[in-house]
């Protein structure tokens, strides 16, 4: 049977006032960054703060500023009060999982997160989209994510439930798929139930949540991201996987500049682009590899603040030895000092160097 917004009630008539069909979400005021980790606030409007702006997003933030974490949120939005301290999202009100699916490789090359909070298919429910292949829609939109960010940690969350019956029939349906869904897609893709969350009562309008509501689902995102302390540090790629190096601060990768392979050639910043002259992969010597048998390499094992870190043949010496921290820093075993941007420039052709550890964003690094 075809429902109309008659026969749905209010709440329907407040999902396409709110939620809207297909609208994009405005542009961004501006894009904030205090070098932290990066996470990625993944959605449509509940995520976007619908009926409170900044939503959800407000209170786990303010969770992850009191336990410590360094954070930026990453997404085109932007939207939400003082009280947020980082204000950026990817939350696109009445998107459906086959829009997010449509755009999720461009906004991960954009933002490089280390961890996304996925909140999507309300709107796949709600416009009675393709619901019995809803599913396997999102299946797919999972894979394309993990595809194009291998590194990251990906919370998936049971969709929050909905007062019109018919409605909520079709969202605890969705929501029993999504177990077994998450269950093959690997130990860095996590379930978050999202559903037991938060009841009717907490929800303003039949589909998005009042004040309240929302701050449960911060403290349940949190207590998600609790379980896998991983997914608020930078990723550190593991022994024989070849990565890229991100310096979240300037969002550019660690690259041999001019894709030399001559020894000597420097390092640099420059735009993420996955060439080889950006891949490296770590060795159980505390190399980083590149091209296969250069390495990154501190200039004559030199150790004053500003020596050059270029590439060289690997030799094995101390000068190519290096401890990966969790903090994201790249610990020089001849120096005892940190991999570095030079004046934290995040300019491309800004050269990277040996300088003392000091936790700057210029010292920080992540896998992607």
């Amino acid at each position: 049977m075809r429902w109309t917004l008659r026969r749905l009630g209010a709440a329907a008539l407040t999902l396409v006032l709110g939620l809207g069909l297909g609208v994009t979400a405005a542009a961004p005021a501006a894009a904030e960054s205090n070098g932290g980790v990066r996470v990625m606030p993944l959605g449509d409007s509940i995520t976007d703060g619908f009926n409170v702006p900044g939503g959800y997003r407000i209170n786990l933030w303010q969770r992850m500023a009191a336990g410590g974490h360094t954070v930026d949120f990453v997404g085109s939005g932007f939207n939400g009060p003082s009280q947020l301290g980082d204000h950026d999202h990817e939350g696109h009100s009445g998107w459906r999982i086959d829009q997010l699916d449509a755009n999720i490789q461009t906004w991960l090359a954009a933002t490089s997160p280390r961890t996304i909070l996925l909140h999507i298919g309300t709107n796949d429910m709600n416009q009675n989209y393709d619901v019995a292949n809803a599913p396997a829609r999102l299946s797919a939109l999972i894979d394309k994510i993990r595809a194009n960010a291998p590194l990251v940690e990906l919370f998936v969350a049971q969709i929050t439930p909905e007062t019109n019956p018919t409605l909520e029939a079709r969202v605890t349906a969705f929501n029993a798929a999504i177990p077994g869904i998450v269950a093959q897609k690997g130990p860095m893709t996590h379930l978050v139930d999202m559903h037991s969350a938060i009841t009717t009562a907490d929800l303003a309008d039949g589909v998005h949540p009042n004040a309240t509501g929302y701050d449960k689902m911060g403290a349940r995102w949190f207590s998600a991201l609790q379980s896998v302390p991983g997914s608020l540090t930078p990723a550190v790629p593991p022994v024989g996987v070849t990565a890229s190096w991100l310096n979240p601060r300037s969002n550019r990768c660690l690259d041999v500049s001019g894709a030399s392979t001559t020894a000597g050639a420097q390092v640099h910043l420059w735009d993420c682009h996955g060439g080889t002259n950006q891949r490296w992969t770590r060795t159980t010597a505390g190399e980083l590899r590149v091209y296969g048998d250069r390495c990154l390499d501190v200039n004559g094992n030199g150790t004053a603040n500003g020596t050059k870190i270029q590439i060289w043949t690997c030799n094995g010496s101390a000068a190519q030895r290096f401890t990966f921290n969790a903090d994201g820093t790249i610990v020089g075993a001849g120096s005892g000092k940190c991999v570095d941007v030079a004046s934290s420039g995040t300019a491309n052709g800004t050269l990277v160097q040996l300088y003392q550890c000091n936790g700057t964003g210029a010292q920080r690094w992540t896998g992607r």
